[in-house]
């Protein structure tokens, strides 16, 4: 292509009879530049561009070829006999040939393969491709566009684009009209159903973020119920790793209702808590261990040590960690917490660094109903392994403790708030210097075992009705990895904050969620309509249960951290050697089964603990069946 680039920029330059005349000296000419040109194009890698995804990045390589190889043929045309036998013009002129010439085949070969994959891709996808609208004209939208067309899959097809801010209608991208704004979508819907093309999903190709500065994100989703179409969301396809990875647009989920702004983590101080050390994480198989766990084996630590008293439960997790080579020793143990000696023996053993404690029943409903149960799972536990922390001279002991200990209603919470009281008077403890007893208390968490989301999800593919048991409950919500991060953060803050010592960390839970608005919204990411697809019925408070939760009680000192998403409570405390002795008492109490005595211990610890009539039942002996 050099040569031929060459010979053509003499020929335009000059009289054909003149070429023919001089034919010799501009066919070497022709063949110098065209060496220039091979050697210039194999030190820049020009051979190793694949024709079928030529794109700009190529025409740059094919420009900065064609002027390297000008310059240089320019050198050695002037070194051999002072650039006299050829027009110095006809240089750059064979430069735009040049360009012309190489970017010219791959332009042609790329939009034919394009051309006959599409063909090749409708022939076999015939009648399967889904009919979709893009919300968005975004870069992001045009990636989208681009890929589908030049793949064999004819997934989709797309067949207008929405957008929101209305200020591109009219407009195309790829061919692809821009019919926006969203207010029109009903019509849009409409129109295209006449034709016998009714879309049946909607895209959204922006990221929750950058789509609620132009809109609102809850309006698409009630106008996409209301016409009974999918709405789905793209990948940032710009930030993709492979141009053959996989694209598929994903359903719109709760978390991108929940207008929670994105968590800003001091990573470093996080990593430098972790990284090169040993971590021990008790509740390892449930909700929130697990996902400790893998954010956890992300931080490079020296050993991951998972304990969990359920055998299928700590096998998942063992097995999900295990399924890439891991660079840290990885321990699974089989124990319950509730287990003195068992707890200790696995704590001495490891001497981990860092101990998460996450073991717990935390099901309101079954510990209201259970509350023995519950008093030696998430009390006595957490004695056990704050002691075995203490004998094995770990460093930091982190419990894991939720809103419902603030000011309780039932006896989980109570539980809960009497294992934070423990571990805050052992931080307090000033016989205690090596090992700090961090709590850090949280809301409910979307998607984690036994939460409300699935029973919703699970009634509404059933078709109904969704069971809510009031229409004012209110709730604190975050996703499970959000939590989890934001414990890794509190965590690493209070190491290096000795001042606070005693202090309980409340994670920033944003706006408290209505429940029934929560059930309207998942109805509606179904793609159906509250109150007329599918029902929603209220069922009445169930034993122990508030309408609305607390992440502070009024009489705890609220400050803020510093710390991102992060504050802390400054509770009422209690004397170590005091509540030693009433974990003593509630063990014997735990042991002789004497259930009357062990509720009005918890009563009387826990101060703000207000039980509900059954409790106050067997509290006084009284079974609650006979009422």
């Amino acid at each position: 292509m050099g040569a031929v680039a060459m010979l053509l920029s003499l020929v335009l330059r000059l009289d054909f009879d003149i070429v023919v005349r001089s034919l010799t000296d501009f066919l070497g000419a022709a063949a110098l530049f065209g060496l220039v040109v091979s050697g210039v194009g194999f030190l820049l890698g020009l051979n190793r561009g694949i024709w079928r995804y030529a794109s700009l990045s190529d025409l740059l390589a094919i420009t900065y070829t064609a002027s390297a190889s000008v310059a240089g043929f320019t050198v050695a045309q002037f070194l051999l006999d002072r650039l006299a036998s050829i027009p110095r013009s006809s240089i750059l002129i064979a430069w735009a040939f040049l360009i012309v010439l190489l970017a010219g085949p791959r332009a042609a070969y790329r939009l034919y393969r394009n051309r006959h994959d599409i063909a090749r891709g409708r022939l076999a996808d015939r009648g399967a491709g889904k009919h979709v609208l893009l919300i968005g004209a975004t870069d992001n939208a045009d990636a989208f566009l681009r890929a589908i067309k030049e793949r064999n899959s004819a997934s989709f097809e797309v067949l207008a684009i929405i957008d929101e801010r209305g200020s591109r209608t009219g407009r195309s991208i790829r061919g692809v009209p821009v019919l926006g704004p969203l207010e029109r979508l009903p019509q849009i819907l409409n129109r295209f159903e006449a034709q016998g093309r009714r879309p049946e999903a909607v895209i959204l190709t922006r990221s929750r973020e950058d789509y609620q500065r132009h809109a609102s994100i809850e309006a698409l989703v009630e106008i996409a119920a209301q016409q009974k179409v999918e709405i789905l969301k793209l990948p940032n396809l710009l930030d993709m790793q492979s141009i053959d990875a996989e694209i598929e647009p994903r359903p719109i989920n709760l978390e991108d209702l929940l207008h929670r702004p994105p968590v800003k983590l001091d990573a470093p101080k996080i990593a430098s808590m972790i990284e090169g050390r040993t971590v021990m994480i008790t509740g390892a198989g449930g909700s929130i261990g697990s996902e400790l766990a893998r954010q956890v084996a992300a931080l490079n630590p020296r050993g991951l040590v998972l304990v969990d008293a359920s055998e299928h439960l700590l096998y998942s997790i063992e097995a999900e960690l295990t399924g890439t080579p891991p660079s840290f020793e990885l321990h699974a143990a089989l124990c319950n917490v509730r287990e003195k000696d068992a707890v200790n023996r696995i704590v001495a053993a490891r001497r981990p660094d860092v101990l998460f404690h996450a073991a717990a029943l935390k099901h309101v409903p079954i510990v209201e109903a259970q509350p023995l149960e519950g008093l030696f799972t998430n009390a006595i536990g957490t004695r056990n392994v704050a002691e075995a922390a203490l004998r094995a001279n770990v460093s930091t002991m982190i419990l894991v403790s939720t809103d419902k200990a603030v000011n309780p209603a039932n006896v989980m919470g109570a539980t809960k708030r009497m294992a934070e009281m423990f571990c805050q008077a052992m931080d307090l403890d000033s016989a205690i210097n090596g090992t700090r007893f961090v709590t850090v208390r949280f809301g409910n968490v979307l998607g984690s075992a036994g939460s409300v989301v699935p029973l919703f999800e699970k009634q509404i593919r059933a078709g109904g009705p969704v069971t809510v048991t009031h229409p004012d409950m209110e709730r604190f919500f975050m996703t499970i990895s959000e939590a989890c991060l934001l414990v890794l953060q509190a965590a690493a803050h209070s190491r290096a904050r000795q001042e606070e010592r005693g202090r309980i960390y409340v994670l920033d839970m944003g706006l408290p969620v209505k429940i029934v608005d929560l059930a309207r919204n998942l109805i509606r990411l179904s793609g159906r309509r509250p109150d007329t697809d599918v029902q929603i019925v209220y069922t009445g408070l169930r034993p122990g249960e508030k309408l609305y939760e607390e992440l502070f009680d009024n009489k705890e000192t609220l400050s803020g951290t510093g710390a991102s998403g992060i504050l802390a409570a400054s509770p009422r405390s209690i004397e170590g050697a005091l509540i030693v002795r009433i974990f003593d008492e509630m063990k014997r109490r735990i042991d002789a089964q004497d259930l009357p005595g062990a509720l009005r211990l918890l009563k009387s610890t826990v101060g703000e603990f207000t039980p509900g009539s059954d409790i106050h039942l067997l509290m006084s002996g009284e079974d609650p069946s006979k009422h």
